[in-house]
């Protein structure tokens, strides 16, 4: 199979978020490279890897996945001078649909006294 860069929407509101979706396609056969933009909410694979297979790993973690463009991947661009980094974007720790919820159960029952 030919390379090619496969671009994908996903909701990623927390670090959780990105490290499950990370996580999920990393483990693919194929996969050559795997960036988020989380801003936009952008997943770039690039890889042998079918688009299929990566929206069905994702969607295994609870998150949604469209598919918004496949095609060859692009060739690097020359470095240029002094280029200016992105600002980083912070995620929070977790999330409201990442949040465990814990269940608590109790028994009461009275000691049995036959008198």
């Amino acid at each position: 199979m030919s390379t090619k860069k496969t671009e994908l929407k996903v909701t990623i509101s927390c670090r959780k978020c990105k490290t499950e979706v990370l996580k999920a396609v990393a483990k693919l056969t194929g996969v050559d490279s795997v960036t988020v933009d989380v801003e936009k909410g952008i997943l770039t694979v690039v890889g042998s890897v079918d688009p299929v297979c990566i929206v069905k790993s994702i969607r295994k973690t609870g998150k949604c996945a469209a598919i918004i463009s496949v095609g060859p991947p692009k060739k690097p661009d020359p470095p240029k001078e002094k280029e200016k980094e992105k600002p980083v974007c912070t995620l929070p720790a977790c999330c409201k649909q990442c949040k465990l919820v814990a269940v608590r159960y109790e028994t009461y029952y009275a000691p049995c006294s036959i008198l």
